[in-house]
C-alpha cells in the first residue's frame, strides 16, 4: 500500500509513530505537508499538485488536519475523495467534528448520551438557557477550542452570565453546557478504529482543576470499557462520519455522555498509558480498507431520475408487522432495504426472511413515488413549559429583546 499522511508536523509523536508503523508493516509511506498542495479542477478530472508537481498515485490518505487549517485541509481531503483515493477520515467527518456545536447538533437527533447544551447569541437568552441546562454550575466552551483551552466552569449564574457576555463581546461563539457533577473531573478517551475501540484510558483532573486533559496536568490510567461505553464511542464516530477518532465521554449517572469526537486524536498519551500499538492498528485498518473509498450515497444514488433514499418507521399496527421483508412486497415495488435499525442494533443488508417488528426503522433505496407511503407523518414536538425563575430573582434581564432592525454582533487534537 502507498500511504500519504497529511500533516504539517512530521516530527510530532503521532506522525512519527504512524510512519514507523507503516514502515514496519512493509508499506510505502510519505508525509505530505497539507499546506503545500494546489487543487486543480477540470471537467471529469479532479487533480492535485504537491510542491508544483502532479501528485502520484496513492492508495490511501490519512488526514491529520490541525484546527488552524481546517478549511484548506478538508478541501485537500475532499479532492482526494473525488479522485477515488481512500481517505481514513472523510472531509465531511472532519468538518463535523471540528465544530463543537455542529457535532452536538448531529448527535442530538440520535439516541446517544450528550450533556444538555444550549447556544445563544442574544444576551436576554443567557439566563433562560442556563436554567434549561439545570442551572449553575455550568460549563462554558468556545466552539473551536482544543486541549481544554476555552473551557470554563462557572460556579454561579452571575459568573456564567458575565463570562458569556465577555466572550461574546470579543466575537467568540460559546456553548453553555450542563456540568455533569458525578463525573468528578474524570472522563474517558476511547480510540476508535473502524467498528471497534482499540484502546481506552480514563483521564483524571488533578487538584482544583476540573478539566482532565493531559495538557492540563490530568493523570491517566488504562481502562477496559463496558459494552455501553464501547458501543457509544463507535456509534458517535460513525455518526460523525469518522473511521478513526478519539471519543471523549463523561461517566454520567445515566451512562456515557459524549463530550467531543476528535478527528485527529493524538497517540502519545494513550500509547504511553495503555502500552498498546495503536499506530499499528490504524495502519492495519487502512490497509484492509483501501478498496472501499468514501462514497456519498445520496449524491450517487439520486443521480437516477425518480430514485432516492429514505428512512421509514414501522409503527405498531402497520400491515408490515409480522411479515418478512420478502412478504412485504417492497422488492416487487422497486424498493430495496439497505439497512434495518432495531433498537440499538444495526442490521446491514437484512435477509428477505427477516421478520419486521414494531419500531423497526428501514433505510430504503428505490423509486420515490413508491416509497412515499412509507414516509412516516411528521409529529409535532410537545413544547416544554417556559420557566422564568432565574429572571424573577432580580437578574436585571427583563428588558425586551432587540427588534428586527437591531445590528448583529458580528494541530492535532491532543489527549
Amino acid at each position: 500500500m502507498k500511504l500519504g499522511i497529511l500533516s504539517c508536523s512530521p516530527r510530532c509523536y503521532s506522525t512519527r509513530r504512524l510512519v514507523e508503523a507503516a514502515d514496519e508493516l512493509g508499506h510505502e509511506v510519505r508525509v505530505l505537508n497539507t499546506l503545500q498542495f494546489a487543487i486543480d479542477l477540470r471537467r471529469g478530472e479532479p487533480d492535485l499538485y504537491f510542491r508544483q508537481a502532479q501528485i502520484g498515485d496513492f492508495d490511501a490518505i490519512l488526514p491529520r488536519i490541525g484546527a488552524s487549517i481546517t478549511y484548506f485541509g478538508t478541501a485537500v481531503t475532499r479532492q482526494f475523495e473525488q479522485m477515488d483515493v481512500f481517505c481514513a477520515n472523510s472531509s465531511a467527518g472532519i468538518s463535523n467534528s471540528r465544530d463543537k456545536l455542529r457535532s452536538l447538533q448531529i448527535l442530538s437527533r440520535h439516541q446517544i448520551g450528550i450533556p444538555e447544551t444550549t447556544f445563544v447569541r442574544d444576551k436576554h437568552d443567557v439566563l433562560p438557557a442556563i436554567e434549561r441546562v439545570g442551572g449553575a454550575p455550568v460549563v462554558i466552551k468556545l466552539l473551536e477550542g482544543t486541549q481544554g483551552i476555552g473551557v470554563l466552569l462557572a460556579e454561579s449564574v452571575n459568573s456564567a452570565e458575565a463570562i458569556v457576555e465577555l466572550l461574546q463581546s470579543q466575537r467568540q461563539n460559546v456553548l453553555i453546557q450542563k456540568f455533569v457533577a458525578e463525573s468528578k473531573g474524570r472522563d474517558i478517551r476511547a480510540f476508535v478504529v473502524g467498528d471497534r475501540v482499540v484502546a481506552a484510558m480514563r483521564r483524571v483532573a488533578q487538584g482544583q482543576e476540573f478539566r482532565s486533559n493531559v495538557h492540563r496536568g490530568g493523570r491517566t490510567e488504562p481502562v477496559t470499557l463496558e459494552s455501553a461505553y464501547h458501543d457509544t464511542a463507535v456509534r458517535a464516530a460513525q455518526i460523525m462520519g469518522l473511521r478513526i477518532a478519539g471519543v471523549d465521554m463523561l461517566e454520567g449517572e445515566d451512562g456515557p455522555q459524549i463530550m467531543e469526537v476528535n478527528s485527529s486524536p493524538g497517540l502519545e498519551g494513550i500509547e504511553a498509558c495503555t502500552q498498546l500499538d495503536i499506530a499499528g492498528a490504524v495502519i492495519d485498518y487502512i490497509a484492509a480498507s483501501v478498496d472501499f473509498p468514501e462514497i456519498d450515497i445520496r449524491q450517487r444514488l439520486t443521480v437516477s431520475r425518480g430514485y432516492g433514499v429514505t428512512e421509514t418507521l414501522i409503527p405498531a399496527g402497520s400491515s408490515y408487522v409480522g411479515k418478512t421483508i420478502a412478504e412485504s412486497g417492497l422488492r416487487d415495488r422497486d424498493i430495496n432495504v439497505l439497512t434495518l435499525y432495531r433498537g440499538t442494533s444495526v442490521i446491514p443488508n437484512p435477509r428477505p426472511q427477516r421478520v419486521l417488528e414494531p419500531g423497526d426503522r428501514l433505510l430504503c433505496f428505490g423509486r420515490l413515488e413508491a416509497m412515499r407511503e412509507l414516509v412516516p407523518p411528521r409529529v409535532r414536538k410537545k413544547r416544554r413549559p417556559v420557566v422564568r425563575s432565574l429572571a424573577d430573582q432580580g437578574s436585571g434581564m427583563h428588558a425586551p429583546p432587540a427588534g428586527p432592525g437591531a445590528a448583529e454582533a458580528s494541530t492535532d487534537d491532543a489527549v
